[in-house]
């Protein structure tokens, strides 16, 4: 295997900042699930499945975003949950995530609309301006 230049790789089919957010919400649900940094590929204890890595996407972009959530998702080309299954499978064929043989793309279709949960559903956190 050798090393590519920086003209070599491929194109990214998202902006950068989509890719830093999908890493930083990887860790978020980590964290809020309390999983266990992977010690190898194959390490089930620390595995994160697909919807339970849409759940903390949407808990952590309601937390980084508010309700421009969508607007950010949309400036990124991010319409849809499959989009957001995209973005960590081109993160696996790069070496920067892993997956299970059971992980899908199909895993991460048709979850959750984005105007429901990151519009309609959104709710301010009033205790904590209360307390201010």
């Amino acid at each position: 295997m050798t090393t590519t230049s920086q003209t070599e790789r491929p194109r990214l089919k998202f902006p950068s900042a989509a890719y830093q957010f999908m890493w930083q919400a990887l860790q978020y649900t980590q964290k809020r699930l309390r999983r266990p940094a992977p010690q190898d590929p194959d390490d089930q204890d620390a595995h994160i499945s697909g919807r339970e890595l849409l759940e903390g996407i949407r808990l952590f972009a309601r937390e980084q975003f508010g309700l421009l959530a969508i607007a950010v998702f949309r400036q990124w080309g991010v319409h849809t949950t499959e989009d957001f299954g995209r973005i960590v499978f081109e993160m696996v064929e790069r070496g920067e995530m892993s997956k299970t043989d059971r992980d899908r793309l199909s895993d991460f279709c048709d979850v959750y609309e984005f105007d429901e949960v990151f519009d309609r559903d959104y709710r301010v956190e009033t205790r904590r301006l209360r307390a201010r």
